[in-house]
Formats: structure tokens, C-alpha cells, sequence
């Protein structure tokens, strides 16, 4: 669970260093959680890479450190808040995806990013 001026960390190669929460469409608690699109500012972004710094952009979390609760009774919960940025069609703006993913993401639609990424849990 991340809420407004949430830090994410980049769980793809866009460029970005740091993504600060500032908007959380369609929720009333401005709360976000697993395979939920929140609206970030990128602070820092390498200069090669396909966000620059400063820049609005759209984040899909895979990763809390909250911990999630699944219909058969398990929790899941990460060491990190981790969001890969995403662009109007849902695909990834990166190429790679870094680290593990949680298995809402996929569930919720976004098949793509779940397939380029090297574990989901």
C-alpha cells in the first residue's frame, strides 16, 4: 500500500532513479496497491533514457512492502515499493524489467510486463 509522496523505485531500465506518488486515479483514500496506475514524477532520470527528469509519467506498481493478501489465505510482501513506467496503452516504456513481480500484476491485465519479467510470485 503506497499513498501521495510514496518513493517508488524503478523495477525497469526507463532511465528514472526515483518516482514520488502524486496523484492516485480513482480512489477516494488516495491509497494504491499491487497492479494499481498512479500518476509519478520522475526525480533524477539518466540522461540516456527514455524519461527525462521532472517528467509526469504513469507508473504501474509491482512491488510493496505493505503486505497483500490472496484469496487462498497467503501473504505476499517485498523488501521495496517498486513501479515500472507504462505508457497509454499499458505497455512498458523500458525493455527490461528488473527484479520480481507479484502475480496481481499479471492478473489485473498487464501480460506484457509479467512476461519480460524474470520471476513472478
Amino acid at each position: 500500500m503506497v499513498q501521495l509522496r510514496s518513493i517508488l523505485v524503478p523495477a525497469d531500465n526507463s532511465g528514472a532513479k526515483r518516482l514520488m506518488i502524486i496523484g492516485v486515479p480513482g480512489r477516494v483514500g488516495k491509497v494504491a496497491t499491487l497492479g494499481d496506475v498512479v500518476l509519478c514524477v520522475v526525480q533524477g532520470a539518466n540522461v540516456a533514457g527514455a524519461v527525462v527528469d521532472h517528467e509526469k509519467v504513469k507508473v504501474l506498481i509491482v512491488r510493496t512492502r505493505k503486505e497483500v493478501g490472496r484469496s487462498d489465505g497467503s501473504y505476499i510482501r517485498f523488501d521495496d515499493n517498486a513501479g515500472v513506467v507504462i505508457d497509454k496503452q499499458g505497455l512498458p516504456r523500458g525493455t527490461r524489467i528488473l527484479g520480481p513481480i507479484a502475480r496481481e500484476v499479471k492478473e489485473v491485465g498487464y501480460h506484457k510486463i509479467a512476461s519480460l519479467a524474470r520471476e513472478v510470485i
